[in-house]
């Protein structure tokens, strides 16, 4: 199906369509005009059109008028949404100002057949002195060079341009991302993109030339870019765990993963923890902090609400079990010598039930100690949010949609020693740059500024701290 999204394009429309080539009308099922509430005679136009060229069209042509204007993207969502129901290969979106040369379109269309891609676009920067031949004004130019830098580097892409406009789906991928939770805007372009790169397809770019004739163009440059840098940083925010957008939902990026940065909290309790202790981690997920204590030569014993392969192999034992539930101990054997360390890495915010917490007492060996960590939610970012109004649940982080409590640096002591621990050491982590500066070349950017932050929390941890790590011991 060739999708054309149509806007006040009477003088355009008519032309654009004769430059379908015949081989390729051959292989459609559908063209379909999507007039989005256009002020002037485009539908007229299409209309005429579809009577008198008949004979030269093999395939059905569609004309259909919005009721009210959708928008560019909100245009394609209908498009698309047609392809999907009517079980449809291919779609291919084409520009009714002839823009985008139909005669390409072949081109476009092939690498899906072929099976080599999910999604093709046809760039005019693959050759960038080309773009300017055409037409293109030295200021687009430049905008679309220095947004595609952007977003390449953010996302960890390679992208010729990020901002054409003559795109080729396969219908299957389409119908896998929320596309229709993107804005109705321009920048809908950008942020199915996005989707693409979240859910790992396959993204192939083939050479367009560039035309800039008469037509009108209704973006507005500025906007335009500042909604693709919101939405390249609504991913970078939304991958990271610090906030839910619907949008980029599909991502298969696991809730809850290993976190490398010195100043973390797995890296902070891992270096809390003696080599060669017995342990039992509470809470273990994939048993990110059992796998580096194994290979300190430590002991361990971990447990959680799941079960987890991951964790199974990671731990010496492993326990399912409800620790919400306030009756789990170990068995046995396992507490005969008592544990050096019990930890509680991101759990007791879990949990409404947090008796475990002094019961684990029982468990420790001599001058054991048990170590927990929790998010604090006076960070100074919680706090601005919550001054502006805002208060998001998220996948990862503070507020984790799966938090049942939630806990400031000094709750979080009065709840450690209001269990019969007495603290006997604290420590915090700071804001996850890691999982913002994700590519190797911006490692070096990342700790630097973690370092940074480090240095500050420690000052002033109730403001600054990203999360609280206590290490307490049985006593009053």
């Amino acid at each position: 199906m060739v999708h054309v999204v149509a806007y006040n394009a009477e003088a355009t429309l008519a032309q654009t369509l004769d430059r379908i080539p015949r081989e390729v009308r051959a292989q459609l099922t559908e063209v379909c005009v999507y007039d989005d509430a256009s002020s002037d005679n485009t539908v007229l136009v299409g209309e005429g059109y579809k009577a008198t060229a008949s004979g030269d069209w093999p395939v059905p042509l569609t004309i259909i008028k919005n009721p009210r204007n959708h928008g560019y993207g909100g245009n394609q969502k209908l498009g698309y949404r047609h392809a999907i129901d009517r079980g449809y290969d291919v779609v291919v979106m084409l520009h009714a100002d002839g823009q985008y040369a139909p005669e390409e379109m072949a081109h476009l269309i092939q690498p899906i057949l072929d099976g080599e891609a999910d999604a093709v676009f046809g760039s005019r920067m693959m050759n960038k002195r080309d773009a300017l031949k055409g037409g293109m004004p030295l200021y687009k130019w430049l905008g679309n060079q220095v947004l595609t830098r952007f977003e390449n580097a953010a996302l960890g892409m390679s992208l010729s341009e990020f901002h054409s406009g003559y795109r080729a789906y396969a219908v299957r991928t389409l119908a896998q991302i929320p596309f229709e939770a993107n804005s109705d805007d321009f920048h809908f372009d950008t942020q199915i993109i996005i989707q693409l790169k979240a859910g790992g397809y396959r993204i192939k770019e083939v050479p367009i030339p560039t035309y800039y004739g008469s037509e009108i163009s209704y973006v507005n440059g500025f906007k335009y870019a500042k909604d693709v840098v919101k939405s390249v940083i609504e991913f970078r925010r939304h991958e990271a765990g610090l906030e839910h957008r619907a949008e980029y939902a599909h991502s298969p990026l696991a809730k809850y993963t290993a976190k490398h940065s010195p100043f973390s909290s797995h890296h902070r309790i891992i270096e809390a923890v003696r080599p060669g202790s017995r342990v039992l981690d509470v809470g273990c997920a994939g048993g990110y902090i059992a796998r580096a204590l194994a290979e300190r030569g430590c002991f361990v014993v971990g447990v959680d609400g799941r079960d987890d392969d991951a964790a199974r192999e990671a731990c010496a034992r492993f326990h399912v079990a409800d620790l919400d539930g306030g009756s789990w101990a170990p068995p046995e054997d396992e507490i005969d010598r008592g544990f050096d360390y019990i930890l509680f890495g991101d759990v007791l915010e879990h949990l409404r039930d947090t008796s475990i917490l002094s019961r684990c007492k029982a468990w420790l060996a001599p001058g054991g100690r048990v170590v927990a960590s929790t998010g604090n939610v006076a960070l100074w970012f919680m706090r601005l949010s919550l001054l502006l109004g805002r208060f998001r649940y998220a996948p990862r982080g503070i507020l984790d949609e799966t938090h049942v409590r939630l806990y400031t640096r000094d709750s979080f002591r009065r709840l450690v020693a209001g269990a019969g621990l007495r603290i006997v050491d604290e420590d915090v982590t700071v804001i996850p740059l890691e999982q913002l500066f994700a590519r190797a070349d911006q490692a070096r950017i990342g700790g630097l500024l973690e370092q940074a932050e480090y240095s500050v929390a420690r000052l002033w941890p109730s403001l600054f701290a990203y999360q609280v790590i206590l290490q307490a011991e049985a006593g009053a």
